[in-house]
């Protein structure tokens, strides 16, 4: 049985010092989530680094799910009292309104400016998330060039750092941050399988067995089966990763998870989600 899936570099425990420091300044929290897996990339922590601010809900990788998918976590976190932003900021769609209620959170910190006789300042948001969310991306369309590094794997983004948007808003960049310790391991193989985890932290095998089992539940193999021309239905996620192997590369496992969790990751197995929402 491999070790459970555990992660919590150095880095990261040094940002979520720095981010607790910096929080004391900030108005607004912008929550960037994998909209894929919602429940997973909620940080356990989110809603005392909250507390009062204002705060905007980024769904990230919209492009990824179904339309069917989206309506239901949008119709559920409604119900829950939350207002969910749909966006895709690598492509910059649906970044506009993000700026836009993010500059809205947080008019109510200069009219108490105002009151007090006090000079309006720009609105001061935070980016706060998971490894790998999309959150470097979103800053980038915000400020419509290119000033962090962005890319498709968990650990980019290091260090904090204040970044002016407009004369109206200021983003606070934070390093993606996980849990001290991942205890619900369901919820870690959803961030393995998207990859919102460091590679370090998982075995390929074992999250691509998990990967074709978690389709088999939510009843959406149709895609193994188009792309693969092998039926899981009647099989273990395992047993289905051993005869993909022998049927693709020779028997190679380790090279055939690979392209699996590739596949899935790059949208080539179509419009996945993950999670649904809690009944």
């Amino acid at each position: 049985m491999p070790p459970d899936i555990q992660w919590y570099p150095g880095h990261i425990a040094k940002a979520e010092k720095a981010l607790l420091d910096q929080l004391k300044r900030v108005d607004v929290v912008l929550e960037v989530r994998d909209a894929r897996i919602p429940l997973a990339t909620r940080h356990p922590r989110i809603q005392d680094w909250i507390g009062e601010k204002g705060h905007v809900l980024v769904m990230n990788r919209v492009d990824m799910i179904s339309t069917e998918g989206r309506a239901a976590w949008e119709t559920w976190l409604r119900q829950q009292g939350q207002v969910p932003y749909f966006a895709n900021a690598q492509q910059g769609k649906g970044v506009s309104a993000i700026a836009h209620v993010a500059q809205k959170a947080g008019i109510a910190v200069n009219e108490r400016r105002l009151s007090r006789g006090m000079r309006p300042r720009p609105v001061r948001a935070v980016v706060i998330g998971f490894p790998n969310v999309g959150k470097s991306a979103l800053i980038n369309r915000l400020l419509k060039r290119k000033v962090v590094a962005s890319a498709r794997r968990a650990g980019i983004t290091r260090q904090l750092r204040w970044i002016r948007i407009s004369d109206q808003l200021e983003l606070l960049d934070a390093p993606g941050i996980l849990p001290a310790q991942i205890h619900d391991q369901d919820a870690a193989l959803k961030l393995a399988i998207c990859d919102d985890i460091g590679e370090a932290s998982y075995d390929n095998q074992r999250v691509a067995a998990a990967l074709v089992d978690l389709l088999k539940s939510l009843g959406t193999t149709a895609e193994l089966r188009d792309r693969y021309r092998l039926d899981p239905e009647s099989i273990t996620g395992e047993t289905f990763m051993v005869e993909l192997a022998q049927q693709r590369h020779q028997g190679d496992q380790a090279r055939t998870a690979h392209e699996l969790l590739n596949d899935f990751r790059k949208g080539l197995l179509g419009t996945l989600i993950l999670e649904l929402p809690p009944l």
